[in-house]
């Protein structure tokens, strides 16, 4: 693949899908803001990508999780890299097969991290599943003193869970069958908090999809690191891919870093690049 397979139309510094896509996350991202402190709306949680099972899913966050991000950093380094890895490839493709390309990359990134959502929450889920349909005062005290189910407590979950211990106590020294009717709601509740506990939000998904791209059709342009350091993109592109793949196979519970998505939007970007590649005639 040359670069003359991917003739600029013309060069822009800001152009316009990307100059858009910077407005809109802009935009949203005071959004944001200003609901949650004026209004205590959480628009993370309404528009970011939820699992497929929670409560809280809506299939339109496969699109609104891209433009949604957590604090400035996170806006300020993920825009800075869009512009400048988006602004050349969209200059090289045209506005369309680069919106192609990002929107597909996103939803790529998204099933990555569905399919890494479904390995993490199926044990847990399936462990609460099996003591519902058959509670019992043992089985239920096992299964929330268990290790796995006691990490799964999110710090916004403690004092609910607080209030459930005092209320269960309570109601064992009256009743166990009315224990363990607060005990089969508590679960409920548990299950849905957790399922709604796993968010996606951010554009890095579409931008290791747009870095694999850069990294494929200008191997040997080289980029500095820091400013300072210069290294091959190729070669950039493989050591950044290689430590999103030891990161999430570290699954360090305290990293909220979607590592897999990232790697999504990179397999899914190789994938498209390869089928257009044998497609040359579909570019245009």
């Amino acid at each position: 693949m040359s670069y003359e397979d991917y003739r600029p139309r013309s060069f822009q510094t800001l152009p316009l899908v990307i100059k858009n896509l910077l407005i809109i996350n802009i935009l949203m991202f005071a959004a944001t803001w200003v609901l949650k402190n004026r209004l205590n709306i959480d628009l993370n949680s309404i528009l970011g990508l939820h699992y497929v099972g929670a409560p809280n899913f809506y299939p339109y966050q496969f699109v609104t999780y891209l433009f949604m991000h957590g604090d400035f950093s996170h806006l300020f380094f993920n825009m800075f890299a869009v512009w400048m890895f988006g602004s050349v490839l969209e200059n090289t493709w045209g506005p369309k097969r680069f919106l192609i390309y990002y929107f597909i990359t996103g939803f790529g990134a998204a099933l990555i991290q569905y399919l890494v959502f479904y390995i993490e929450t199926g044990p847990v889920v399936d462990s609460i599943n099996a003591v519902h349909s058959n509670i019992t005062v043992q089985n239920f005290e096992a299964l929330v003193n268990s290790s796995d189910f006691q990490s799964n407590v999110s710090y916004e979950f403690v004092r609910e869970y607080d209030n459930f211990v005092r209320h269960y106590n309570s109601a064992m020294q009256e009743s166990p069958t009315k224990a363990l009717s607060i005990a089969s709601q508590f679960l409920i509740d548990f299950k849905h908090q957790y399922l709604n506990s796993h968010v996606v939000i951010g554009a890095s998904g579409s931008l290791f999809g747009l870095l694999l791209a850069y990294g494929m059709l200008f191997p040997n342009t080289l980029l500095y690191v820091y400013f300072l350091l210069p290294i091959k993109a190729k070669w950039f592109v493989a050591i950044y891919g290689g430590i999103e793949l030891i990161s999430g196979l570290r699954s360090n519970p305290m990293d909220n870093v979607a590592h897999f998505a990232h790697l999504g939007g990179m397999l899914f970007g190789f994938i498209m690049i390869l089928v257009w590649k044998r497609n040359r005639k579909q570019f245009y």
